[in-house]
């Protein structure tokens, strides 16, 4: 499966993964991230059910705060 991945082309060796199994992977640990799928955002509780398909666009970000 390819997807756009924070506006970069990633490549997975499965036909679809969930945003968990994205975050694992990708071996992102933060506490505080907004994600959307094809801009659809997806809250905390959907991240072990939220699928991710050949070709949709994912974003991942990482909120930080600062003063």
């Amino acid at each position: 499966m390819t997807i756009t991945l924070n506006n970069r082309s990633e490549s997975f060796d499965f036909e679809q993964l969930t945003i968990s199994e994205i975050l694992k992977i990708k071996k992102f640990t933060f506490k505080a991230l907004v994600i959307k799928i094809n801009r659809e955002l997806i809250r905390k509780n959907q991240y072990d059910t939220a699928v991710v398909k050949n070709g949709d666009n994912v974003d991942i970000i990482h909120l930080i705060s600062g003063g």
